[in-house]
């Protein structure tokens, strides 16, 4: 049964523009910069928090999954409540939850307080990441303001995870690795007092929260999210594997039968009958996958192959922030006189040429000659579709569903991210203990009475046998992550539409928003 919100006011004033629209922008960027690089900043800290808290290698990976599952399952209900209690204060809401959360981990002191905060974490940045976004369209003009804005936040979004990375090993080498916690905590508390002054809120919408719709699309999706999570560690025939997806199933199906039945669902179904917003689900959805496989395992690569510290390791991805920012400046630019289409078409041929470079990857590879240029080519195309990807998303929905809208582009990425790591961590665990028995076999074959000694003694290989197993099942990941780029270069080819020439000045496909209460007009809907 749908609960009925506490806001009573039928016809609440329109919100205002800000008078320092740059420090409007600087306060939602942060916020959003703040969320994402979570999701990777304690990457590289991993090995010290596992000496520290004594967590085994399978509980170690819950330091990721208990953010990301909670982030990613949540994102859509975070939407609602600010679509229905205001944007300002369920952003400030959500930064100080975050920032509570990460206090509490940075005090951890046993693995199950760090996990809870983790989880704890994930949900702030639900309910703060979906309203970040949408308040670019409350305190930013449609057209040229407002795709510049949009370029700063794509920019600031798109480069999160690699900033993470670099934060976390200079936190993690010059402090210690709470301190990739703690650094939340003046963040957060700097954005809380900062947004009342300075960003305008948006209207409340009178309305009511979808309970049903809420529970069933969050357990949903966490559930298939660990369904992928579990198959990765424990095999697809797993009882508790096939009892998550069978769950998911049954939750996302009664998920899109409350949503069609419902009078203010969570997510309104109407949404994707509009072609281009849906093909912007699904890149985003396919390219979040091929984001978070880079991150991971080519942090990987470098730290166990290379042998980075985690400082240098770090810096390695300070490219493909440099990338990102600057072709999403120039998306942003020239959105009005191109459109999105041609952005989601090169982007995604870029990334998908980065991708297939890294495939070649062996114990051969040097940063230089490997990992440099296909991470420039990724960072390049993640910024040139960032910017469009996001205005078609909003693009002629209802200012009352502007948090639905963006909660479910936030939600795809996160859950997109979440999926694509597992699929591809497990067809790097089979390729990898594949070639584990190949070169097992090659090196007792060739070795020394005293390389046995040495391997009887350790159970592991020679550093060259086990980097030719590593870097074998890393080049098979990319393999499946190539197929995610090619199937979102698919998608911009044959789903993305040109938008029709928009009425009024706002740039292609940006249509003007339905009024209060409306539904929203799909300029570019159509049947075929």
């Amino acid at each position: 049964m749908a609960i009925p919100s506490t806001i009573t006011r039928s016809s609440p004033p329109r919100a205002r523009r800000g008078q320092h629209p740059g420090i409007a922008l600087a306060v939602i960027a942060t916020t959003q910069l703040m969320v994402i690089l979570d999701a990777t900043i304690v990457n590289i800290a991993l090995p010290h928090i596992a000496t520290a808290l004594k967590l085994s290698t399978t509980n170690l990976s819950w330091v990721i999954n208990a953010y990301t599952l909670t982030f990613g399952g949540l994102l859509l209900l975070g939407g609602r409540i600010g679509d229905i209690m205001g944007r300002r204060r369920t952003l400030m809401a959500g930064v100080l939850l975050f920032s509570f959360a990460s206090l509490l981990g940075g005090l951890a002191t046993a693995p199950w307080m760090l996990l809870a905060a983790r989880a704890l974490q994930g949900m702030g940045g639900a309910i703060a990441s979906p309203t970040a976004l949408a308040l670019i369209t409350t305190n930013f003009k449609e057209g040229p303001e407002r795709n510049r804005a949009f370029g700063v936040f794509s920019a600031v979004a798109g480069a999160g995870g690699a900033i993470g990375l670099l934060a976390g090993g200079m936190l993690t080498t010059w402090l210690s690795w709470r301190w990739v916690l703690f650094v939340n905590v003046p963040i957060g508390i700097a954005i809380a007092l900062l947004a009342p002054l300075y960003i305008n809120d948006s209207e409340r919408r009178p309305g009511r929260f979808d309970l049903p719709g809420a529970l069933s699309s969050t357990v949903g999706m966490v559930s298939l999210v660990y369904g992928f999570i579990r198959a990765s560690q424990d095999g697809w025939s797993d009882p508790w594997t096939l009892g998550a997806f069978g769950l998911a199933v049954v939750l996302l199906a009664a998920f899109l039968l409350i949503e069609s039945r419902t009078a203010q669902p969570i997510t309104p179904l109407r949404m994707f009958r509009n072609r281009n917003r849906s093909g912007s689900y699904g890149i985003m959805l396919c390219l979040a996958a091929a984001m978070f496989s880079i991150f991971f395992f080519v942090t990987l690569f470098v730290q166990d192959v290379l042998l980075y510290s985690p400082l240098r390791a770090g810096l390695a991805f300070l490219p493909i922030s440099f990338a990102i920012v600057t072709a999403a400046q120039i998306s942003a630019r020239l959105q009005i006189k191109l459109g999105p289409k041609p952005f989601f078409i090169l982007g995604s041929l870029l990334v998908t040429a980065g991708i297939s470079w890294l495939t070649q990857i062996d114990v051969g590879t040097s940063y230089v000659s490997g990992i440099l240029g296909p991470t420039l080519l990724f960072g390049l195309g993640m910024g040139c579709i960032f910017v469009p990807i996001m205005l078609t998303a909003v693009a002629g929905v209802a200012p009352a569903e502007t948090g639905a809208a963006t909660g479910m582009l936030n939600a795809t990425q996160q859950v997109g991210g979440s999926l694509g790591l597992s699929i591809l961590v497990t067809v790097f665990g089979t390729a990898s203990r594949n070639e584990g028995k190949h070169q097992a076999a090659q090196f007792l074959a060739h070795a020394t009475p005293q390389q046995l000694a040495a391997f009887k003694q350790s159970g592991q290989l020679p550093k060259h046998y086990s980097d030719l197993v590593l870097t074998h099942g890393i080049s098979t990941a990319f393999e499946m992550g190539l197929v995610f780029a090619l199937l979102a270069a698919v998608i911009s080819v044959f789903v993305i539409k040109k938008p029709p020439a928009p009425a009024t000045p706002g740039g292609p496909g940006l249509h003007d928003a339905a009024p209060a209460g409306e539904p929203a007009k799909e300029a570019d809907e159509e049947a075929a």
